[in-house]
């Protein structure tokens, strides 16, 4: 995935709302269609009928206003509810597909049509190894717009979406084709890491890696511009300044976090070949220590290091989550109980250790002794329909 941000055009910014809009119409018609003719007939439109009768709308009277998007556009928005029904059926998603109001509508894309980019050129590298920014345009039905060039572009475009964010800004989000090449050199060290609230992540040599908290560090400026949303009349032009000073304070919290979890990735990476982590129950987490554990955001920080580890050919290895780690001595193996405010273990044999530390060590030694399958397939996969009764639509 590329995202660029798009040059602010009060007219052509117009037009690409204007095809969001258009697009929110369409989901919404083809959830009422769903539902109308399960209450009909107990059965499900499927992907191609949907597409077929998309296309055939789009030339009536009645639903002109659909000619406004491309005819792909049409076919890419039957797909989305297509795909989340089918979430629905596997019982992946907690409830049926629903209505979406246009201002939570957020996007649309393009296949392979529709678009062109214009006067596109790869960045040229500077001498210090970074790239010089280039401006690059792209044609969308006629209109040609322009956007942020930061990073250059490598593989085959496979499809373009258009997103709106929550501040009002536009986005081009390329989705390419690319051929990885392993970034990095072999450094044959492999590394057992604990998860915990006061210290991020800890390491089996005992080093801690911090995490800031941006939550905690902006939480006053949430809570006045919180307040200052709440006085506000609902609809009004500063209702609506209000909310955008809230979202654009809450999105770069989010894009601080992010750069974080990036950064260490990329550390720990370069130290290690193989690293292992526990499978934790973030959901139970965040149901006993409430916000600190989303502030922390270890599962965004799993995905980012899992992403960085394939581009660098490095392993991610989670083992079980019910391994007792933190209460087994990685010295003799003599299992203690221990309540969560106990933060160091003492041992008969003699050690004395951090809590995480030897929880560490633990996920180190009890993951080197588990084979690892690289050709092990997700167990959760999409379906057409399930067995016994279909849920109601």
């Amino acid at each position: 995935m590329y995202k660029y941000r798009l040059y602010r055009h009060d007219k052509k910014d117009a037009s690409l709302r204007h095809k969001i809009f258009v697009a929110s119409t369409i989901w919404n018609h083809f959830i009422a269609l769903q539902r109308r003719y399960f209450r009909l007939t107990g059965g499900y439109i499927s992907l191609e009928r949907m597409n077929k009768h998309a296309l055939k709308l789009r030339r009536g009277r009645q639903f002109a206003l659909w000619q406004d998007v491309y005819s792909q556009t049409c076919q890419e928005v039957c797909s989305r509810v297509d795909d989340a029904y089918q979430r629905f059926f596997t019982r992946l998603a907690k409830g049926r597909p629903k209505f979406k109001k246009a201002k939570k509508y957020t996007s649309f894309s393009f296949f392979k049509t529709g678009y062109k980019l214009v006067n596109y050129n790869q960045n040229e590298r500077k001498a210090n190894g970074t790239y010089k920014r280039a401006r690059a345009s792209l044609k969308i039905e006629g209109v040609i717009y322009r956007f942020v060039q930061h990073r250059p572009m490598v593989g085959e475009i496979k499809t373009l979406t258009v997103k709106r964010d929550r501040v009002g800004r536009l986005w081009l989000v390329f989705c390419v084709a690319e051929t990885l090449i392993p970034k990095g050199s072999c450094t044959g060290q492999s590394g057992g890491f604990d998860f915990g609230l006061k210290v991020f992540l800890t390491d089996h040599t005992g080093h801690g890696y911090t995490s800031p908290q941006f939550f905690a560090q902006g939480l006053k400026t949430t809570r006045h511009l919180s307040r200052q949303l709440s006085r506000k009349v609902e609809g009004s032009k500063r209702y609506k300044r209000a909310r955008r000073a809230l979202a654009r304070h809450s999105i770069r919290m989010a894009d601080k976090r992010l750069d974080h979890h990036f950064k260490l990735a990329h550390e720990l990476c370069q130290t290690y070949d193989v690293m292992y982590f526990e499978d934790l129950n973030l959901q139970g987490m965040k149901a006993l220590w409430g916000r600190k554990v989303s502030d922390l955001g270890f599962g965004k920080f799993m995905a980012a290091l899992g992403w960085v580890a394939l581009k660098c050919d490095k392993k991610v290895i989670k083992i079980d989550r019910f391994t007792p780690t933190s209460q087994v001595c990685s010295n003799c193996g003599q299992r203690h109980t221990l309540t969560l405010r106990d933060r160091v273990l003492h041992c008969d044999c003699g050690l004395v250790i951090d809590r995480d530390h030897n929880a560490a060590k633990n996920i180190l030694r009890v993951g080197a002794s588990t084979p690892y399958r690289s050709d092990d397939k997700p167990k959760t996969r999409l379906r057409s329909r399930v067995e016994g009764r279909r849920p109601r639509l």
